[in-house]
């Protein structure tokens, strides 16, 4: 099959024929329709996250069709489409997951970084960690809900019941997360690089009453804020921005280091969180939430031999919402 391998951190992908991967007990072959790029993937491209698959097949926004099935599958028919998501295989053992944490586990193992991912036309996955998919969706429009939308809705629901919530970083993650915020009611501010008129302009046309540079204070204090760029500079940023009581929630699985910051802007009963991993539960909720707001992704899509360009547009700005590959336009 045609895949995109990186071979090392700091290289660009290669285009190679790999053998055909076989599903294994409780695992499915699935035929990649799509599979959208996500800021954990430069991640380990760059080298910032340890101990990944070495050679890799990155991706873990995968919507795909079942082709075939492995012994002790059951949950899903040859011919299903589903959707695999970083979470690929937890120990359901360990403390963190007998305490319905799953997103914890100890021995947990991930799609794209310790097994192999969607930048590929074919993908074996657990079928008790794939997603059924709504039907309204397109293959490329609902790729970025897997990752994008996931993560930032935990991101929204660790954020609390904020009515004044700022979005850092207005990208694939918080195009989806402003969306199902206006929804429930929340009053949404985004913050982009600054000078990026183009990105706040298309935050305001999803429904931000407000868009901005990272660099400037928002009209009014916020009740919560979510941090989708990797800055550690945001941090104390963000929380000067916040209200008594607000809560500043790191959303990435990689940040740079948080500089030093005075008391003062934590005091008042502000807080900082992150967001690890993602539950089963959490794909479950987040798409009967997302037909019924229902989300809109704007995405661009590239064929799988482009996956260098299309990381390379995703990490430099260059596109609105998400970048998706699609194999079958290699």
């Amino acid at each position: 099959m045609h895949a995109m391998v990186l071979d090392a951190p700091s290289r660009p992908l290669r285009a190679a024929d790999v053998p055909p991967p076989t599903p294994g007990l409780g695992e499915l072959l699935i035929a990649v329709r799509a599979c959208a790029v996500c800021r954990t993937d430069l991640h380990i491209i760059d080298g910032e996250l340890a101990g990944p698959l070495q050679p890799l097949i990155l991706g873990h926004q995968i919507v795909g069709t079942v082709v075939g099935r492995g012994p002790g599958t059951s949950r899903f028919a040859e011919g299903t489409r589903v959707g695999v998501p970083w979470l690929g295989w937890t120990d359901g053992t360990c403390r963190y997951c007998r305490q319905g944490r799953e997103n914890l586990c100890t021995s947990a193992r991930f799609t794209g970084y310790t097994l192999n991912g969607g930048y590929a036309e074919l993908v074996v996955a657990n079928e008790q960690f794939c997603l059924a998919l709504p039907a309204s969706y397109s293959d490329a429009g609902v790729a970025p809900l897997l990752c994008a939308g996931l993560i930032g809705y935990r991101a929204l629901k660790l954020a609390g019941d904020a009515p004044r919530i700022g979005l850092y970083g207005f990208g694939a993650s918080a195009h989806i997360v402003a969306q199902v915020a206006r929804h429930r009611g929340q009053r949404v501010f985004a913050f982009t690089r600054p000078g990026d008129v183009r990105t706040q302009n298309f935050a305001r046309s999803l429904g931000a009453e407000w868009a901005g540079g990272s660099d400037a204070r928002p009209p009014e204090p916020l009740d919560a804020a979510i941090i989708f760029a990797a800055v550690g500079e945001l941090v104390p940023v963000a929380l000067g921005a916040l209200d008594r009581g607000g809560t500043v929630v790191c959303a990435g699985i990689h940040m740079s280091d948080i500089p030093s910051f005075p008391y003062e802007l934590l005091w008042e009963e502000r807080a900082i969180r992150s967001v690890a991993n993602l539950t089963r539960q959490d794909g479950e909720e987040f798409f009967e939430v997302a037909p019924a707001v229902p989300v809109r992704t704007t995405t661009t899509s590239y064929p799988l031999g482009r996956a260098n360009d299309a990381i390379g547009d995703f990490r430099h700005g260059r596109l609105e919402g998400a970048a998706v590959l699609l194999p079958a336009g290699s």
